[in-house]
């Protein structure tokens, strides 16, 4: 296999920038290999995942070493993060020089990161002075071999720890390449946290696989975007909260709409962007944002390529080398040429953890028979192979009068209405339908809020009648988590 970062070897130009601290490539090399050498016979690795330049070394230094990093989020509370700890038993965790540490982590030997630590006794490397080789390391570890363990947000229960191959991660930074037409080139901007899958392996490890940039923002903010994409970034990663921020805030800011509307790639990912927002962006900017789907055990699955068409509500066609098949309740396939039939999305392919941590009772259930990994994750297919995710088959497929209702499709019908700011959509037990369908709506304007009719003759107009919502509860805000994911057992619980 080869190396995962081949460009630390090769490359001159920066690799890292967190705010006003950056690293070249030389230097990034300079700082990771010393600290690989370190960590070559420790066991895992646990990294206090702050957003900085310190946790991109770590997590680099650690896959140079060939040793397994837990990338932890400093904002988990101290029961879920003594459990991550205790599942996944690191020897030592590496952190930012001068955070503090909560106790959870007390028991762990620590070893502190300076990213610039070695930089200033480092030789300055000139683009015509050749490779500057990262320390010899052992051999390449075999692609099997784990790179990360990143536990799941549990909502089912504690966090489970997905172990991700070397092998995963290569083949989605590889297939996004190919579907992004991503190269050394490019400049990423993104001010995603650095413990998921989303900030850390594409956000990060994307851009060092590729030879190119990254500039982290620190703290998303529109101004931010602004001056990056201004100044000569080529893409944006965000999630649907943020690029809602940048939906709202476009009217009155002609320099962000000028700097959107420069770059080369805009991607959402990690939750379905309203297509309003979609929109919103491209009447203002010119520019489509593009979807792709993923999660933590099977890393990216779908996008919409950079050559493909940009169709607001789909998360494009499976990439290279992943398979994809919707299921019924059954477990049969559902015929590809109904661009109605809802069903599970199941994948197998290069991109696939290889098991959850000492739960192999979990790991067994996650798969069906033949490799396929249920994601729980509900969707239609077009024609030509789109596909539409319309909600989670644990809170987001309603069962209504007889049919089968996506809550996606009914949240964006919603959020379509002038007069709601957000929405989210999840079902109740009915005796006459089996479950009503159940609308949570942040007003645009809290002292008038649409009417419930309203709404719900708005969204049988927009889509069907059977999709209406029967109830509509109004609310001052909708409960997320780190990501901007709606929290619906929340919601359903109150």
């Amino acid at each position: 296999m080869d190396p995962l970062f081949p460009a630390l070897d090769t490359a001159h130009g920066e690799a890292l920038r967190f705010g006003d601290r950056s690293l070249t490539y030389p230097e990034l090399a300079s700082v990771a290999g010393p600290l690989a050498l370190r960590l070559r016979d420790v066991g895992r690795v646990a990294v206090w995942a702050t957003p900085s330049l310190e946790t991109a070394v770590g997590v680099v230094a650690a896959l140079l070493a060939g040793v397994p990093a837990v990338p932890l989020n400093p904002k988990s509370g101290d029961s879920e993060l003594t459990h991550i700890v205790r599942d996944s038993a690191p020897t030592l965790v590496l952190a930012e020089a001068g955070a503090e540490l909560p106790p959870a982590l007390a028991a762990l030997d620590r070893h502190d990161i300076d990213a610039h630590a070695h930089v200033h006794a480092h030789v300055h490397v000139r683009e015509d002075d050749g490779p500057h080789p990262t320390p010899s390391l052992a051999d390449e570890p075999a692609p099997e071999s784990p790179a990360l363990i990143v536990y799941t947000s549990g909502t089912t229960g504690p966090p489970k720890g997905a172990v991700l191959p070397r092998r995963a991660i290569a083949a989605t930074l590889d297939a996004l390449a190919d579907a992004w037409q991503w190269t050394g080139d490019d400049v990423l901007v993104h001010g995603l946290p650095l413990f998921h899958v989303h900030g850390l392996i594409l956000g990060t490890l994307g851009p060092l696989r590729r030879g190119g940039s990254v500039r982290h923002l620190g703290r998303f903010g529109t101004e931010g975007v602004t001056r990056e994409l201004g100044a000569g970034a080529t893409m944006l990663f965000g999630v649907p909260t943020m690029y809602h921020r940048i939906a709202e805030a476009l009217p009155d800011d002609p320099e962000l709409a000028k700097a959107l509307a420069g770059a080369r790639l805009l991607v959402s990912g990690s939750a379905a962007l309203p297509v309003h927002d979609h929109e919103r962006i491209a009447a203002a900017t010119g520019r489509r944002v593009i979807e792709r789907y993923g999660m933590t055990e099977t890393l990216m699955n779908t996008s919409v390529r950079a050559d493909g068409e940009p169709r607001a509500g789909a998360v494009g066609v499976p990439l290279p080398g992943v398979e994809l098949r919707l299921v019924d309740e059954a477990g049969d396939e559902v015929a590809t040429d109904d661009p109605e039939a809802v069903g599970e999305i199941q994948v197998r392919g290069p991109n696939l953890f290889t098991e959850y941590l000492n739960r192999p009772d979990a790991t067994a259930a996650a798969f069906a028979p033949g490799g396929w990994f249920r994601t729980g994750d509900m969707a239609v297919r077009d024609p030509d192979g789109y596909v539409r995710i319309v909600g989670r088959k644990a809170t987001d497929l309603i069962k209504s009068g007889g049919y089968k209702i996506g809550a996606g499709e009914i949240e964006n019908a919603l959020l379509s209405h002038e007069g709601v700011r957000e929405a989210a959509v999840t079902g109740e037990p009915d005796p006459d339908l089996g479950e009503r369908i159940v609308a949570w709506v942040v007003p645009t304007d809290a002292a008038a809020p649409p009417a419930a009719k309203d709404l719900a003759d708005h969204v049988a107009t927009s889509l069907a009648p059977h999709k209406r919502p029967r109830v509509v509860r109004y609310l001052e805000s909708l409960p997320r988590n780190d990501m901007g994911k709606i929290m619906k057992r929340a919601l359903t619980q109150q």
